[in-house]
C-alpha cells in the first residue's frame, strides 16, 4: 500500500540527512506522526531560522549570526588572547577545542584542508586571509590544528612554510591525537592536552 505522498516526501527529505537511511527516515516520520508532544512547526522553524540566519564571521569563518561569531566578540571585548590564532578546517573543530577549556585564543577556520586529487588548492581555502590577519600585527602565535591525516598535515606543512617568515611562532597539536583521527571526534581530555603540549612547526 502506498503511503499518502506528504508522508514519502518527508521520508525523501529526512533519508538525504546524513547517518539518516530509508528506514530510520520511515521510524522518523511515523514517530512524529504518532507523538502527541513533537512539534513540527518548532522543527521546521528551527531548521529555516539555521539556514536563512547563520553566515559565516567575517573575521575568522566561523559559524555566526552576527558580524562576528561570539567568539570573536570575546575578543574583541578582551575576554580571549588575540595574540594566539587556532586555525582548524572547520566551524565544529572549534566546538571540539572548546569543550577542553585549555584554549583561550582567538581561531581562524580554514574552510577545509588541501587535498589536490579532489581539486582543493591553498586558493580553495582561507589561507590568504590568515596570512592578512597575521600581517596586520598583534598575532604571536599561529596554532595549527588541522586533523593529523595526510591532507590534514600537508595543510599544517604549508601553513607553517607561508606564516614562519611573516615572524610568528608555529605550532601543533601534540601527541595524544592518534594518525589518521579527526579533531572532531577526539575526546577533551586528549584535546586538552594536545594543546597544552603543542610543538613548535
Amino acid at each position: 500500500m502506498e503511503a499518502p505522498q506528504s508522508i514519502e516526501n518527508l521520508q525523501v527529505e529526512l533519508a538525504k540527512l546524513p547517518g539518516i537511511g530509508p528506514k530510520s527516515a520511515e521510524r522518523i516520520t511515523y514517530w512524529m506522526l504518532d507523538e502527541d508532544n513533537v512539534e513540527p512547526l518548532e522543527l521546521a522553524g528551527a531548521i529555516i531560522a539555521i539556514k536563512r540566519n547563520v553566515h559565516f564571521c567575517k573575521r575568522c569563518f566561523n559559524y555566526a549570526e552576527s558580524e562576528l561569531c561570539p567568539i570573536c566578540e570575546q575578543v574583541e571585548r578582551g575576554a580571549r588572547d588575540a595574540s594566539i590564532v587556532c586555525v582548524v578546517a572547520e566551524p565544529k573543530d572549534i566546538e571540539a577545542i572548546e569543550k577542553t577549556a585549555e584554549f583561550r585564543g582567538a581561531y581562524h577556520v580554514l574552510g577545509g584542508v588541501l587535498d589536490p586529487i579532489n581539486g582543493i588548492d591553498p586558493t580553495s581555502l582561507k589561507i590568504e586571509e590568515l596570512l592578512a590577519r597575521v600581517r596586520a600585527g598583534g598575532i604571536r602565535e599561529v596554532l595549527v590544528a588541522t586533523s593529523p591525516t595526510t591532507e590534514g598535515e600537508a595543510t599544517a606543512s604549508y601553513l607553517a612554510h607561508k606564516l614562519k617568515p611573516l615572524g610568528v611562532a608555529v605550532t601543533r597539536l601534540a601527541i595524544g591525537l592518534p594518525l589518521g583521527g579527526n579533531i572532531e571526534y577526539a575526546d577533551a581530555v586528549t584535546l586538552s592536552r594536545a594543546i597544552e603540549l603543542r610543538r613548535e612547526l
